[in-house]
């Protein structure tokens, strides 16, 4: 008989009395000793169907990195400059305006940001799974405003619109996957939400270079047309998925993490009687050390420190030059490389961040997010500034092709570490009460920083602006900067941790480089000071 069976044939009785021992210290204990001993491969075989579940609910982010990949590639898309844009007689070609660049590429990061402080509250209320269903049935409708627009601001009304509904899958992919995997798993399937966003990319990428020679509006209708691929199918996978055992613990209803539980791994009740004892355990220790659930106690007490380092590391993918490097298209064409190479150029980056993204994953198994995220961090700021020494010294055909393969270079380096292992730091940094808010409010800081870089980047790059280039590379190495002497001395090793000693080490206020060598007992330790 397997766990699912037992527990549809559980009576009243048996079922209260598991519920009655789910406080028990010893049963978490077990539960957080199983976890840390719990190799990859044992996690996989016992919870392959939470993996499958996580990895189903993160897929709706490829919606959100597919559309951005275009509406930055559009810039410099020929059919779609001529109906947004207008001719500039000095480069001989149709161009969107830099004020019009930045409206197009921050209307969807606006209606991102409102969409996740909406999702803070919503998935906290009701859960994962109903919330991001109606963002599906939603999405799927207005998908029509992009594709039938024929003004910039027909446009710009559509991508508030959808940054909505991408609001919502961006923040729920990663809380979703740190709540239902165990520890073993919790790395790669966050790690997993940065593949998605690199598949939407390369998926843009692909199906722009494919219509490069069709004329017209369609040759960019089609490619807003194809987003319609994702959200049915999306919507009745998800619609079987079960809720977090966490969210349903934090919700008193007990009876539903254990079928939830059955629905994610095949390890039996006894098994999920000690996960929930855990869960429980988790619980106290937050209320312990403190109160409430509001976007507010994200700043206080313990929380506040927890609260900068999901913001950071969030604002840190901005700040690494991600805005200038990340879709280059634009820029290759503005150091004078051909409107088709450049987008084979951008086909060929895409894919280097699918490749890169994966190879973080063996990664994130050898080294710490600390070490992978500052070193990330270090490598991205030498090789902007290398580029702006590049484009300060000539303008020959081979610099500019050493400039883009530099880009490149830069692209698979932050796919490795930066962008993928950010999504792992945000999603078992936060704790467990405001972990849907935190995530949420982490992104929404990414948001804000990406609303500025946007709004920025155009003016320093256009030709009818600052007419940069290349050299725009020197404000992004400034701010790169700035990032990895904050990843220095504030950013915490948190690998290897159960939430619990997470809650633990920060009420104790942790050195930062102390984390990963520090021993803590989160079942003999004495909280000292209740709430702050």
């Amino acid at each position: 008989m397997t766990s699912n069976d037992a527990i549809e044939k559980m009576s009243t009785s048996a079922q209260i009395e598991h519920v009655a021992d789910v406080d028990s210290t010893k049963d978490a204990r077990i539960a957080a000793e199983a976890e840390h001993a719990t190799t990859l491969w044992q996690a996989l075989k016992e919870h392959r169907k939470a993996a499958f579940w996580s990895v189903m609910l993160s897929t709706t982010v490829i919606m959100e990195g597919y559309d951005v990949g275009l509406i930055y590639q559009f810039f410099g898309y020929p059919s779609f400059a001529e109906t947004f844009g207008k001719y500039h007689a000095a480069s001989d070609s149709y161009q969107v305006s830099g004020p019009w660049q930045a409206g197009l590429a921050n209307g969807a990061n606006c209606g991102i940001i409102i969409g996740g402080f909406l999702n803070g509250y919503a998935s906290q209320r009701y859960g994962y799974r109903p919330v991001c269903l109606a963002a599906l049935f939603v999405m799927n409708w207005l998908i029509f405003i992009p594709f039938f627009a024929q003004s910039a601001k027909v446009l710009i009304t559509g991508q508030i619109l959808c940054g909505l509904m991408w609001g919502v899958f961006a923040t729920s992919g990663p809380a979703y996957a740190s709540e239902v995997c165990p520890l073993a798993l919790r790395g790669y399937l966050t790690c997993y939400v940065n593949l998605c966003w690199a598949i939407g990319q390369l998926i843009a990428a692909g199906v722009l270079y494919g219509l490069l020679d069709l004329q017209g509006q369609w040759s960019y209708r089609i490619a807003y047309a194809v987003q319609w691929a994702w959200p049915v199918p999306l919507f009745i996978i998800i619609f079987f998925a079960p809720e977090s055992p966490w969210f349903l613990v934090r919700n008193d209803n007990l009876e539903g993490a254990y079928k939830s539980l059955a629905k994610l791994d095949n390890k039996g009740v006894d098994s999920h009687r000690r996960t929930i004892a855990q869960i429980s355990h988790t619980m106290k220790i937050e209320d312990e050390v403190a109160s409430g659930g509001s976007y507010l106690d994200c700043f206080r007490g313990s929380d506040l420190r927890r609260t900068e380092i999901v913001c950071m590391t969030f604002a840190g993918q901005v700040l690494s030059g991600s805005t200038f490097a990340y879709g280059p298209t634009y820029f290759f064409e503005q150091a004078g490389i051909s409107t088709n190479n450049a987008y084979q150029i951008a086909v060929g980056g895409t894919g280097i961040a699918f490749i890169g993204t994966v190879i973080s994953w063996f990664l994130l198994s050898r080294f710490g997010r600390r070490t992978l995220y500052l070193n990330g961090m270090i490598f991205l700021t030498c090789v902007l500034l290398i580029v702006g020494v590049l484009a300060s010294t000539s303008q020959a055909t081979g610099v500019k092709w050493g400039q883009a393969a530099l880009c490149l270079l830069w692209l698979f380096v932050y796919s490795s570490t930066v962008g993928p292992i950010c999504y792992t730091i945000i999603s078992e940094t936060s704790s467990l009460r405001l972990r849907a808010k935190s995530v949420c409010l982490s992104r929404n800081i990414y948001n804000i920083v990406q609303i500025i870089a946007n709004t920025i980047e155009p003016y320093l790059i256009n030709p009818t602006e600052a007419n940069l280039k290349g050299k725009t590379a020197y404000f992004w190495f400034g701010t790169a900067v700035l990032a990895s002497v904050w990843a220095f001395f504030r950013l915490p090793e948190c690998a290897g941790r159960t939430y619990e000693e997470l809650d633990v080490m920060f009420h104790q206020n942790v050195p930062t480089r102390k984390f990963a060598s520090w021993q803590v007992d989160a079942y003999d330790h004495e909280l000292q000071g209740a709430k702050e």
